[in-house]
């Protein structure tokens, strides 16, 4: 059962990268090594309906415990159910692309604004632009 609650826990850790990498990586840009390939394959499984192999695992160690599983994946049992958002909601399903889309765009769009100021950006496009004097 202590394994099963322990990849529950490590599930929860990936949604909560995948939710905020972006924020945090404006703070520590090496966090983008982790938070890009987990964003990714979250978004993969979630758009093409596929298990996710951590719900699978933790499902596996819970009936091994003798403990009963659930249905409708990690983020409804653990988030929308209790809070009383069906999973299979068109609004719960917006919901949760809000949620996750939005801390995203966020990030990722002050990430880029602060690359486009970094020294060095420009100087491509302003070493061509010098003028003599004479």
């Amino acid at each position: 059962m202590l394994l099963a609650d322990l990849v529950a826990v490590l599930h929860a850790a990936a949604v909560l990268l995948m939710l905020t990498g972006s924020l945090l990586a404006l703070r520590w840009p090496r966090v983008l090594w982790l938070h890009v390939p987990v964003s990714l394959v979250i978004l993969a499984l979630y758009l093409t309906g596929s298990d996710c192999p951590l719900t699978t695992w933790e499902l596996a160690l819970r009936e091994a415990a003798g403990e009963s599983g659930y249905r409708g994946g990690f983020i409804g049992h653990y988030l929308t159910e209790p809070l009383g958002f069906p999973i299979e909601s068109a609004s719960t399903q917006l919901g949760i692309y809000v949620v996750a889309f939005t801390p995203n765009v966020i990030g990722y769009g002050l990430l880029a604004a602060r690359a486009r100021r970094a020294p060095g950006h420009r100087a491509s496009a302003t070493s061509g632009s010098t003028t003599s004097a004479g």
